[in-house]
């Protein structure tokens, strides 16, 4: 079967996977989504079988139609091979009645490496095969992991430039030690002065202005997107859920059939779409429980059925998270509207002017997939401290906030429970230090040294090596270095490309 995409904003039009890709964002706005999501062709048993690229195979190949079995293989070779420090990419590991899914073993030490690992050669694939020669350039932005693994995926592809734009004061140290440190002739690097809504805004403005891209055009440019907006980024998403399932089978932790949950720290809601869709395919998921930290927008629209980003912004420990607009929920949206892109627009406009909007009550009953729940600062620390002190296991403060939901809701169910763990806990060292050992506080003498120690007492704690990507990052020498105000970024983006 040969599955085509649309705009979540407009049926009119019909595109393959590959033109999806390379475009990212459709000409009206909307996300391109797949006129119906498939079903899995390989059973469980097969499934279970297979090693992390096989099962990448057998669910990718289904959504991207258009790619060949050569060419889809190829790509999945070169993405998932030892830049990640495990070969099984995505262990799986019971802790205290969890199962925690790590998807932090990449280049980055964060999930988005298993999406951005194979996004670049999905996107080289679809150029070639659409015929396209404008040089690509990947404009993104970032809360603090998305663009340190896109910078890592694009850095010297050929024909492709990538700009990152990400909030100069919202993403920790080791985020942002990582991406100004980025090297490759292509990359460029820009922090904002603002939050990242701010930035994912300023980037869609550029995506949707006409203007704009007749002026790249004349030059030889295109855009294109990293972020989970492009169904390159989702797609790949969708297979460590269909993985962890059918290891959990293999492994004899479930019968073939037995249902699970899944917790998920949300931000922008791709992650947790990918699970969503992995449910659709044929995976038994019960619930998919949605955790939001201390900006529980998502928290509040599953609660009420009124998503409203006017709101108090909170700068918090799970900074992947700090996120008012959720872009991937337009994608949900359209599905609970009954695939209606007018409905979909309308609410998009809503929520562009208004800052918010509310679903009808024949939507709202087609959320019974989703629960939420959400943890403050206060409890993502005792989370942290209660995990190490209960299975001697370290977590990052975002796998805490979804493991705090999982005490609090999904560990009174009788099903099995996943956690989704997004990063490493060496990304958030001074937060996962606090929360472990409670002699520290923010005023300790250890935050006055240099983070390297940080990594040192890690280590001593958790009895797990710092990662590579962390060794030695915090003397790499700085090589971006721009800083611009919000309303500045387009002319940035022009100076970059010397247009």
């Amino acid at each position: 079967m040969s599955v085509m995409y649309h705009s979540t904003r407009s049926e009119n039009v019909t595109v393959s996977a590959s033109y999806a890709i390379m475009k990212g964002l459709a000409d009206d706005g909307g996300l391109y989504v797949p006129e119906e999501i498939p079903k899995l062709t390989a059973s469980v048993k097969d499934l279970a079988k297979m090693d992390y690229k096989g099962v990448a195979y057998e669910v990718m190949k289904l959504f991207l139609s258009d790619f060949t079995e050569e060419e889809l293989k190829n790509c999945i070779e070169k993405a998932y091979d030892e830049k990640f420090d495990t070969a099984e990419i995505a262990p799986l590991v019971e802790k205290d009645g969890a199962y925690y899914l790590e998807l932090f073993h990449g280049k980055t030490i964060a999930f988005k490496d298993m999406a951005l690992s194979i996004l670049p050669h999905l996107m080289t694939t679809a150029a070639k095969k659409n015929e396209m020669k404008d040089k690509i350039v990947i404009l993104t932005a970032t809360s603090g992991d998305t663009g340190k693994a896109a910078l890592e995926g694009f850095a010297d592809v050929e024909n492709t430039e990538i700009i990152v734009f990400y909030p100069k004061e919202g993403v920790s140290a080791i985020q942002e030690q990582q991406m100004v440190t980025q090297t490759g002739k292509n990359t460029h690097v820009i922090g904002i002065r603002g939050n990242f809504d701010d930035a994912q805004s300023g980037v869609k403005t550029m995506f949707s202005d006409e203007r704009l891209k007749a002026k790249l055009k004349e030059a030889g440019f295109q855009f294109s997107s990293a972020n989970s907006i492009n169904i390159g980024r989702l797609v790949p998403q969708v297979v460590y859920y269909v993985y962890s399932y059918v290891t959990m089978v293999k492994r004899g932790d479930i019968q073939e059939g037995d249902k699970i949950n899944v917790v998920v720290p949300t931000g922008n809601f791709g992650n947790i779409l990918a699970g969503f869709y992995a449910k659709n395919m044929g995976i038994p998921i019960d619930k998919l429980y949605c955790a939001s930290n201390r900006n529980k927008v998502l928290f509040d629209f599953f609660q009420s059925g009124t998503y409203d980003k006017n709101r108090e912004f909170y700068q918090t420990s799970s900074p992947s998270m700090d996120i008012l607009i959720s872009s991937n929920l337009e994608r949900l949206i359209y599905y609970i509207s009954g695939n209606d892109p007018r409905k979909t627009g309308e609410l998009m406009s809503a929520l562009s002017g208004q800052g918010k909007y509310t679903i009808t009550p024949d939507m709202e009953a087609k959320l019974q997939d989703f629960e939420a729940g959400f943890a403050d600062e206060d409890q993502t620390l005792e989370t942290i401290r209660n995990v190490y002190q209960k299975a001697n296991y370290v977590i990052d403060p975002h796998t805490a906030v979804a493991a705090s939901v999982y005490y609090e809701k999904a560990s009174k169910s009788p099903e099995k429970t996943v956690v989704v763990s997004t990063a490493s806990p060496y990304k958030f060292g001074k937060d996962v230090l606090m929360g472990v050992d409670e002699s520290l506080d923010e005023n300790a003498s250890l935050w006055k040294e240099s983070p390297s120690k940080w990594v040192e007492k890690l280590e001593s704690i958790s009895k797990v090596p710092a990662p590579k990507a962390v060794r030695g990052l915090m003397e790499a020498e700085i090589l971006h270095k721009t800083v611009c105000d919000k309303d500045q970024m387009e002319q940035t983006v022009c100076d970059v490309l010397k247009i």
